[in-house]
């Protein structure tokens, strides 16, 4: 029997040469298994539920009226100029893909332990899809707020569709990035420390109010402002107002410590995910 030679193997397996070794290639050669998980998570998502989709419009639905309730009636907060409904609709869309995300990503490699200790691929596809099939619900409800952009325009409401909005789905990739870039680090030292995951979950409640969702950032002065400036969702979520509705604080320098912040980020949540994902099965 002749011996089996290195080329006469379809895929060949090896471990990573550098710390900088990202994988990225070999994500794009596993593109179709990306879309199937894509695929899975939207069908098991709605199996078995009456509603479908529709629950995507009822969540942003019923919180735009608890929070006009609470923080434009009781509190008197402002909304920044832009009418209540659009503000609030909008902060709620940018802050539901963004937590959604970063806490699915969070659980990634103890969630799928099973698939990970029996098949080969690119342990990146799943966080990748968790970000992807997020996006169809991001979608759904911003075709709401889409439609209430265009109940105010028609009617006259001082509103009206910026060229800025041309930067929107940039700055929906950098949230995206951010959810997982943080997602993943937490998930790869989650897999030792498991009080990390339960950190997270109460972490996002407090970051929610700590970033401008229900309150614009021009509300704020002083030492509030700076501090609020830190978070790196602040200067992404006030772009996005910006780009939508031409009301919003651009500060191009808390804009770009954000935008770095998510490049940093994720960069190192790659590094320190496919470090972790070589032998977290033993540890999970």
């Amino acid at each position: 029997m002749t011996e089996i030679e290195e080329n006469d193997w379809d895929i060949v397996i090896e471990k990573k040469k550098s710390l900088l070794d990202l994988q990225l290639k070999q994500v794009w050669e596993y593109r179709d298994l990306l879309v199937l998980f894509v695929r899975r998570d939207f069908v098991s998502f709605y199996k078995q539920t009456i509603l479908g989709p529709v629950w995507f419009f009822i969540q942003p639905v019923f919180t735009t009226i608890i929070y006009l309730f609470l923080f434009r009636n009781l509190a008197k907060l402002s909304t920044d100029e832009i009418p209540g409904p659009l503000f609030y609709i909008s902060g709620i869309t940018i802050w539901s893909y963004f937590s959604e995300t970063l806490l699915k990503t969070s659980n990634v490699l103890r969630d799928n332990a099973g698939i990970f200790g029996k098949v080969y691929f690119p342990r990146l596809i799943m966080p990748l899809s968790i970000a992807c099939s997020g996006l169809f619900k991001f979608g759904v409800q911003l075709s709401l707020l889409a439609l209430i952009m265009l109940y105010y325009v028609l009617l006259g409401g001082g509103l009206d569709v910026p060229w800025q909005i041309v930067f929107f789905p940039f700055l929906v990739i950098i949230i995206s990035l951010q959810a997982l870039g943080i997602g993943m680090l937490v998930s790869a030292l989650a897999s030792k420390y498991r009080d990390l995951a339960l950190l997270l979950g109460f972490g996002l409640q407090l970051l929610m109010f700590a970033s401008p969702i229900v309150y614009p950032l021009s509300s704020l002065s002083g030492t509030f402002k700076i501090l609020i400036s830190v978070n790196p969702l602040t200067g992404i979520i006030e772009t996005v107002r910006y780009c939508l509705f031409r009301h919003g604080t651009v500060d191009p320098i808390v804009l770009l410590y954000s935008i770095f912040f998510t490049i940093g980020s994720f960069l190192l949540g790659i590094i320190v995910y496919n470090r972790t994902e070589r032998s977290f099965v033993d540890t999970v």
